[in-house]
């Protein structure tokens, strides 16, 4: 968090970009897909025995504070309206729950529609929690929601779709469950997000297939990006698969919300356990370590499933496990406080017109371009009656080949239209024990998740496993930026749509011929500004911390309903490829891996493009161990953080192809972990940076003179009887002239590549060239020296010469064949 950022009126900006950012929901191909069939709503009767049939059982957080709830007992009139007011519902919640021995007024609404004309039903289960607070994502209100499909000629469920965050994260989705099976939704803590559950454990969610487990979803991986060829791409349950997501505070008008004076109900421990709760932005600045692992604390089941099945010795005990997900019975899980709840037709709240409540905002301070990404999903959430999947409740389908599969087997569901994924997997830049210390990186898993942001978008999407996917989005420039507690900003420049982009999905799963799926494939706030420096592009207060719900007003309700297009797999026995729905993919990053840096670690890398004749169109850049780390394109100037335990290749290419490069290193012979530097390290800069001839020279010239200082260095300890990387004082005796020779092997390429960049700067083309044939043939010279001298030479450094004559050879084979001088 830079201390000099500008901070600003909160409330009344996030007021303004909420209203603004309300009108971006509709997505670009919610209105290219082929049209759905119109629905009629369900006779009576006939809704209420869906709803009994398929009325799941919910799992929800042990510190869990807003439970499902009937909105009704908070209703007031409003200038001749109904309405529910976000302070007479959380504080009536509150005051509710002191007084009653359970959850006060255990509730589940249900809406059921059937396509004209289509033996397609499908049953909706609505859940409203009083409050919602999650990362950077807290509003009044709530309302989650479980679709489930169903044949009514055949009697048979076809999908599951289960709320997620935002219309720009898939929904948690899954294809041909078992018709015996009850529903399980495991709801997330804070946010209420809805899991699917159908495996053997009833409360843990199950991405990939296990030995003796299916997969709780069956939505599509990306075939095209091989990082995440086995990732099915949905929201999931973070905390249930490792993640650790620190929540925060909401405040009103200057206070925390359990202070004001219209919720003396309210107090610090009705809101999300303090033990998962930070307090500052000060607390952010690193991942947090120390948070409570997600556990089941309450089970709630339909009130007349017990009755149904009493003669089933494990109904409604709350100690027992019942390990046969096809019984029917709803699993209890041990330790768990288990509820009925009541199941009521949703058209008996159709009468509130709004769910109201002011603006609430941080805790803590944040800074301006933080707030204004978060803009979007800080709002109170809408009426699920006045949303398109209400009535049509295919709108809500986020995978393409689940559509499909439903649109094969349907006439009343409009088939997929091609939609845009920018899709990457986020990683950890550390330093690599192969390189020699503070001179090269690895990547690895993350430890936090982190959240993605598209400068086009206001809603911010969370990871899930370290994955960033962004559905649904619009052909066109954009700027990607991802963030996480404790790590430097990571921004790039792609373009979404292009001809260069893969237009498939993997199909994920195949249905049995019972219907049961079976699963083939193991699978600070974010940035909101065009900036392109990546601080100032990206939302500070770490705030973004891990993961944040997104999308204008509550998007659990607003959700894919407005834009959605999907698919699904194919029906059994039919041409899964003839099924499967175009997904043109862009991969994020490099090969689809964005790798972040610490913020303890980070070295802001600028690459300042005033004075430059040529007209840049990208930047690289490149770790002698880790391989190319960032690639994107560049409009002017713009910067990268990168890991000051790195030694790094920096690549501008400009408009006419010509190639420029210059060697960065940001601490040699150090471990990246130095206590004495300084806070705030000033920025590497790159000034005018050329393209051409000279520039890949004065780089040829850069990466010899490095290496041959290293080595030169391991001469003099050598000779002053110093360290020799373990192998004693007289560890170069009789060999060290292989060594010496490499050094001046190294020498002799530095003064020939300074020579070809005089050369070329001054417009002599032959001479250039003629000394970086040198170049190239001291080179081979180098190749042939560093196995003489590897007996000498500490593993790490052998390694370091050797990926450095590799990148020179390259560069000097570029240099030669380069027009431009």
């Amino acid at each position: 968090m830079d201390p000099e950022t500008r901070t600003l009126d909160r409330r009344t900006l996030l007021a303004t970009l909420a209203s603004a950012g309300a009108g971006t929901l509709a997505g670009c191909s919610f209105g290219q897909r082929e049209p759905d069939g119109t629905t009629t709503e369900t006779e009576p009767s006939r809704a209420e025995e869906l709803a009994t049939r398929f009325a799941p059982t919910l799992y929800f957080d042990a510190a869990e504070p807003w439970l499902p709830t009937d909105p009704r007992p908070y209703e007031s009139e409003r200038d001749g309206d109904t309405v529910v007011d976000g302070f007479d519902a959380l504080d009536g919640y509150h005051a509710r729950d002191a007084d009653s021995e359970g959850p006060p007024n255990p509730t589940v609404f249900y809406n059921a529609v059937e396509y004209d004309d289509s033996p397609l039903a499908v049953v909706q289960f609505w859940l409203y929690s009083a409050f919602d607070q999650f990362t950077t994502n807290f509003h009044w209100h709530d309302w989650e929601v479980l679709h489930v499909f169903v044949d009514t000629e055949t009697d048979r469920p076809q999908l599951y779709v289960a709320s997620s965050h935002s219309r720009r994260v898939p929904n948690n989705e899954f294809l041909d469950p078992d018709p015996e099976m009850v529903p399980r939704i495991l709801s997330e803590l804070g946010s209420h997000s809805s899991a699917l559950s159908v495996n053997d454990e009833p409360d843990q969610f199950q991405r990939l297939p296990g030995a003796d487990l299916l997969a709780d979803i069956t939505n599509s991986a990306i075939e095209s990006v091989e990082a995440l060829s086995e990732v099915p791409l949905a929201y999931g349950l973070p905390r249930d698969e490792g993640a650790r997501l620190p929540y925060v505070v909401p405040e009103y008008e200057g206070v925390p919300v359990y202070e004001h004076e219209r919720l003396p109900n309210v107090d610090r421990e009705s809101l999300v356990d303090e033990d998962l709760t930070v307090r500052s932005a000060e607390s952010l600045s690193s991942p947090p370590g120390d948070l409570p692992d997600r556990s089941t604390g309450v089970v709630f089941r339909h009130e007349a499933r017990g009755d149904s099945e009493s003669d089933d010795p494990t109904a409604g005990d709350t100690s027992a496990e019942n390990d046969d997900p096809s019984s029917g019975v709803a699993t209890s899980v041990d330790g768990a406080t288990e509820h009925a709840y009541e199941l009521v037709p949703a058209a008996e709240l159709e009468h509130i017109t709004a769910f109201t409540g002011p603006q609430l905002s941080f805790e803590f301070a944040v800074p301006e371009v933080g707030e204004d990404a978060i803009a979007g999903h800080l709002t109170t959430t809408g009426e699920p009656w006045n949303q398109p999947r209400y009535e049509n409740p295919a709108a809500d389908i986020t995978d393409p080949n689940h559509r499909a599969s439903l649109a094969e087997r349907y006439d009343a569901i409009g088939d997929a239209a091609p939609i845009n994924t920018v899709v990457a997997a986020v990683t950890e830049a550390v330093a690599s024990d192969d390189a020699p210390d503070g001179e090269g990186l690895t990547t690895r898993e993350p430890t936090v998740e982190a959240v993605a942001l598209l400068e086009s978008d206001p809603a911010a999407v969370p990871t899930f496993g370290g994955v960033a996917a962004v559905h649904d989005v619009a052909a066109g420039d954009h700027r990607l930026t991802v963030n996480a507690a404790g790590r430097a900003p990571y921004s790039e420049r792609l373009s979404v749509g292009g001809e260069g982009n893969d237009a498939s999905t993997a199909t994920a799963t195949t249905a049995t011929e019972t219907g049961a799926a079976a699963t083939e494939t193991a699978t600070d706030a974010a940035t909101a500004s065009g900036a392109s420096d990546p601080e100032s592009a990206t939302a500070t207060a770490e705030s973004a911390t891990v993961d944040t719900e997104s999308g204008g007003a509550d998007t659990e309700s607003v959700t894919a309903a407005e834009d959605a297009d999907s698919g699904a797999d194919a029906d059994p026995g039919s041409d899964t490829d003839s099924a499967r729905a175009a997904q043109r993919v862009t991969a994020a990053g490099t090969g689809g891996e964005i790798p972040l840096v610490a913020r303890e670690n980070a070295r802001k890398l600028e690459v300042d493009a005033d004075g430059t004749e040529a007209e840049l169109t990208s930047l690289a850049v490149e770790d002698d161990f880790a391989g190319r780390l960032y690639e994107s394109s560049l409009d002017g100037s713009d910067a990268v953080y990168v890991h000051r335990g790195g030694a790094y290749t920096t690549e501008v290419r400009d408009a006419d192809g010509a190639v420029g490069a210059f060697r960065v290193n940001p601490d040699p012979g150090t471990d990246g972990g130095d206590d004495d530097a300084p806070e705030t390290p000033a920025p590497i800069r790159i000034d005018s940076p050329e393209t051409g001839k000279a520039s890949l020279a004065s780089f040829l010239a850069s990466i010899a003179g490095e290496t041959s200082a290293e080595l030169a260095a391991l001469l003099d300890a050598a000779d002053a009887g110093g360290s020799t990387g373990g192998r004693g004082e007289d560890a170069l005796a009789g060999r060290e002239n292989a060594l010496r020779g490499l050094v001046r092997a190294l020498d002799a390429i530095v003064t020939a590549a300074e020579r070809a960049a005089e050369n070329a700067r001054a417009g002599e083309r032959a001479n250039a060239d003629q000394q970086l044939a040198a170049v190239a043939t001291g080179l081979e010279r180098v190749v042939e020296l560093v196995t003489q001298a590897a007996a000498d030479l500490p593993d790490p450094l052998e390694r370091a010469v050797q990926t450095r004559v590799e990148e020179a050879t390259r560069r000097a084979e570029q240099a030669r064949n380069a027009e431009k001088l």
